[in-house]
């Protein structure tokens, strides 16, 4: 009795523990996005069995070069780092297209996975659906967001750009803090990890091919001269 008990406890802590890694830590996509700044890199990754609406809508805008020229509008110290809206914070003007998108609202994906910093979470009016483009990069835990705003993914590399924005000169404007200098976002662009691996393993496996193919041939010549 006593043990299947233990056995008991020990399957309820697995769960537990399963379903707790399951909500805290979802798996990354294999697309990488870079924000090329003034201040640096900032490359992140995607959680599409998260969110996969705004997924499918950010990487989109990504595409498009919607978030070219655009810039940080908010760095608030421990808190987030949020891009504006595209539709008013670039320098340069929106084509056709690159409007319509950008125009278009979210459904709010609101999940159990943690507010940390490196999260990257959607900004939004008070309609949860209302979700455009602008979007935070969280600098600190915020437990006060979670299950309020959609988090789509995870920052991969860049966080001494980040640390370099959270040193930046600020102004408060009502609740937010902003950067007394601008923060431009000069160029994007992204890759997928998974192309790249294959890359790489189409040369390895080439290289072994291309030797084989030579020790078969000494071997033929030595066989059958």
């Amino acid at each position: 009795m006593w043990r299947s008990r233990r056995l008991s406890i020990l399957v309820t802590c697995l769960l537990l523990a399963f379903v707790q890694v399951s909500s805290e830590d979802p798996e990354l996509g294999s697309v990488r996005v870079v924000f090329q700044t003034n201040y640096g890199d900032i490359e992140f990754g995607f959680f599409p069995s998260v969110a996969p609406k705004t997924v499918d809508h950010i990487f989109k805008l990504v595409r498009l070069g919607c978030y070219n020229t655009n810039h940080f509008f908010r760095v608030d110290k421990g808190f987030v780092a949020q891009v504006a809206d595209v539709l008013g914070g670039r320098t340069a003007p929106l084509n056709e297209e690159q409007r319509e998108e950008a125009a278009k609202t979210i459904i709010g994906e609101f999940s159990s996975v943690k507010h940390v910093r490196g999260i990257l979470s959607m900004g939004r009016y008070a309609d949860p659906n209302s979700a455009q483009s602008s979007f935070s990069i969280l600098l600190g835990d915020a437990p006060h967001l979670d299950g309020q705003y959609a988090i789509f993914g995870r920052v991969t590399k860049g966080d001494d750009t980040l640390r370099k924005l959270e040193q930046l000169p600020t102004r408060r404007e009502g609740i937010f803090v902003m950067p007394t200098e601008r923060i431009t976002i000069l160029s994007t662009y992204f890759y997928d990890t998974k192309v790249e691996s294959c890359e790489a393993e189409r040369s390895i496996l080439k290289r072994r091919l291309i030797a084989s193919a030579i020790e078969i041939e000494k071997q033929r010549m030595k066989c059958f001269p």
